[in-house]
């Protein structure tokens, strides 16, 4: 699995041109900083160098107001690269007051997606950061914001999730059907295996807020076909996961999810690839 983490990391090789944008914890787009990420593989793709470059108003035509590299030889427990080269990293454990934190990441062809979730030291949601980039010398574009309207739909898709224990990692199909249904509300009906779980949500703009769920969450939709999904709060003793999607196309959607147990461990990292079939 470690060889196998390392080949998906070498995915995300190259100059990457794009900008981190704080987003409110409602989701309104907020102040952006232009960035140049390099990702270089020396050494036989033995060792990859990496560096990130922000930069100030005036873009790239000036210098960076920031400049950080670091080389990896080897990756951490708590990130996780699958087959696409998406990844997810984030905290091993929620414990008390301490700040909780999780970044996800994808990477398809000339574009890459990554965003970051943190809480703060009581378990608030504290910060919310879209990061859209591109591979440098390309026409790649980005994708409208995310609507309503293209998450309808019946979806069919196949997860992979990898254990933190390191036990066989295991693939299964999904079956995700989501409606609009009577006053403003939303229905999403989740199917793997022998489960079925549906949940409702309250449609407020770009907001679904999921309230009658055991944990209370919201799903933000943004910029470039972007979903956060997050817990409203984090309470110790209680399980929780969260998540982010990415809407590729019209018809593939992919997400990330990172689960935790009731004991504050995080115990999974998930890829799921869903295409519309209806």
């Amino acid at each position: 699995m470690m060889e196998t983490n390392w080949e998906n990391f070498l995915k995300n090789l190259g100059e990457w041109q794009g900008s981190f944008t704080s987003v409110s914890l409602e989701g309104e787009i907020l102040d952006s900083t232009p960035s140049i990420l390099n990702l270089e593989g020396v050494e036989d793709n033995q060792l990859v160098k990496f560096r990130v470059r922000r930069f100030g108003s005036g873009g790239y035509g000036e210098p960076p107001v920031s400049d950080y590299s670091q080389e990896y030889r080897s990756l951490g427990k708590q990130i996780i690269f699958f087959e696409t080269g998406a990844f997810s990293k984030g905290s091993l454990q929620l414990a008390p007051f301490s700040e909780f934190g999780a970044e996800y990441g994808f990477v398809t062809q000339n574009r890459r997606l990554r965003f970051v979730q943190l809480y703060d030291r009581q378990g608030e949601l504290s910060s919310l950061t879209l990061i859209r980039e591109f591979r440098t010398g390309t026409n790649a574009a980005e994708r409208s914001p995310l609507t309503i309207k293209q998450l309808v739909g019946q979806w069919q898709g196949t997860a992979l999730t990898v254990y933190s224990d390191w036990q066989p990692s295991a693939t299964y199909t999904t079956h995700l059907d989501v409606q609009e249904i009577n006053g403003g509300r939303l229905q999403q009906t989740l199917s793997f295996g022998n489960q079925a779980i549906t949940s409702t949500a309250q449609i407020t703009g770009n907001i679904l807020q999921f309230e009658e769920s055991p944990t209370p969450r919201k799903i933000l939709l943004l910029p470039d076909g972007t979903s956060s999904n997050t817990p409203l709060h984090l309470k110790l003793r209680q399980s929780f996961f969260v998540e982010l999607g990415w809407l590729v196309t019209d018809n593939e959607r992919q997400r990330l999810i990172r689960n935790y147990n009731e004991k504050g461990e995080w115990v999974s990292a998930t890829h799921v690839t869903e295409h519309r079939v209806k």
